[in-house]
Formats: C-alpha cells, sequence, structure tokens
C-alpha cells in the first residue's frame, strides 16, 4: 500500500508547485489552442469568421481567468493600490499603438492576414460583434497575456520558483528572451517585441502588473478603434 500512496501523494505535491504556472498558462493556451483550431472552425479564409467563433474564444478566456482569479495575486489588490505610481501606463500604451501601425514594414512583419470582420445581410458591420472584439482586444487579452508573458514566463526565465523573483530584479536576457517570443506570436513581431519591452518595463519599474495589463488594454483598445474607423482591418 505504501508504493501506491507515495506516487499519488507525490503527483498532488507537485500540482499543487506547478499550479501557480498552470493558472497563468491555462488561459493563453485555451485562446491558442482556438486561434489554432479557427480554420477547422470556420474562421481562417479569407472571408469574414462565424458571429460566434470570437466571443466563444474570449469567452472561454473569460471564464478560466475568473476561475483563477483568487489564485493570482498580484492583480486581487485594491484599485487603489493597482493604480498608484500608474502616470506612465497611459503615455506607454498610446506610444505602443503608435509604433504598432508605422512599423507595418515587410521586413519587421510576419505578414498580415487578409481579415474581414461579420456583416449582416445588408452588408453592414455586426455593432455587436465590434464591441465584443473590442473588449475581448481591450479587456481579456490583456489580462490573459500579461499573466502569461510577464508575469510568468519572464520571470520564470530567471528561475523556476518564478513568485520569488520580483519585477525589479528581472535581468536583460528574461526581458528579451519574453519579449521576441511575445513579438513572434505576433504578425507584426517587431512591433510585438517594442510592445513587450514596453510593458516589461511598466512592470519592473513599478513591480504592479497591472501597469503593464492596463498600458496593453490602451494599446488595444486605440487600435481596435482605429482599425474599425479607417477599415485596416488586416491589423486585426
Amino acid at each position: 500500500m505504501q508504493k501506491v500512496i507515495e506516487p499519488s501523494g507525490g503527483l498532488r505535491a507537485r500540482l499543487i508547485e506547478y499550479l501557480p504556472a498552470i493558472v497563468r498558462a491555462v488561459p493563453f493556451a485555451a485562446y491558442m489552442v482556438v486561434l489554432a483550431l479557427s480554420p477547422l472552425l470556420g474562421g481562417g479564409g479569407e472571408g469574414p469568421p462565424p458571429l460566434w467563433l470570437y466571443p466563444a474564444q474570449v469567452g472561454l478566456v473569460g471564464l478560466l481567468l475568473l476561475a483563477f482569479w483568487s489564485r493570482y495575486d498580484e492583480l486581487t489588490g485594491s484599485w487603489r493600490n493597482a493604480l498608484r505610481g500608474s502616470l506612465w501606463v497611459l503615455p506607454v500604451g498610446s506610444a505602443v499603438f503608435v509604433a504598432w501601425i508605422f512599423l507595418d514594414v515587410p521586413v519587421l512583419s510576419l505578414g498580415l492576414s487578409p481579415f474581414q470582420p461579420p456583416r449582416d445581410a445588408a452588408g453592414e458591420l455586426v455593432l455587436w460583434w465590434l464591441l465584443v472584439r473590442l473588449a475581448g482586444a481591450a479587456i481579456v487579452v490583456p489580462l490573459m497575456e500579461e499573466l502569461f508573458w510577464r508575469s510568468f514566463l519572464m520571470r520564470w526565465i530567471v528561475q523556476a520558483d518564478f513568485r520569488a523573483v520580483i519585477p525589479a530584479a528581472v535581468g536583460l536576457r528574461a526581458v528579451l528572451l519574453s519579449s521576441l517570443v511575445f513579438g513572434v506570436e505576433h504578425q507584426l513581431w517587431f512591433a510585438g517585441f517594442v510592445a513587450g519591452l514596453a510593458y516589461a518595463w511598466l512592470y519592473m519599474r513599478s513591480g504592479n502588473l497591472w501597469h503593464a495589463v492596463i498600458a496593453h488594454g490602451v494599446t488595444n483598445l486605440l487600435l481596435g478603434l482605429w482599425v474599425i474607423a479607417t477599415g485596416n482591418w488586416q491589423f486585426w
């Protein structure tokens, strides 16, 4: 009986040990899995994606974030603490948006997608879908990505017990590696790399992950509004 109990206890201990990493990685993994499956689900062609696909994608991620929320110790403080010392958040988020649209250079990109938004039978844009897309990009995605890329991966590169790593103590190697991989996740990889550096800087200077999350949200909100206003759908 001893041999049976020990592996079970060992597995439980391992799960507890890795739980901080798991709860930060699972929402991001879920988002990427749905994205990878989108061609099979009807969203990977040149036409508009199915109306349900993006809402289902961000809805799934949102539910996972809510389920794990109590374990995100760096985000569960008061809003007063979240906004303390946030002078640079809006300027940095806005600057990343400007850089994003001006770094649309072939050598600095992996190519932009021929994305088209859903339209109704009269050819008009589907307003509720655009609102969901904006909310997902400005709220759900920044939370999901900053928890994974900055809170987890950037500090994990320093040491496996990443929660013991003070953001200000993260070295240049970890910042560059995590920002580069973050950039490659995007079609405009160099713009993504610059964004990763900017959000990492905010997190490191303040030790407050909310600063990176809010700046990321500002970038995505401005980009989404600009895409809708100009019709540059390929940036989505």
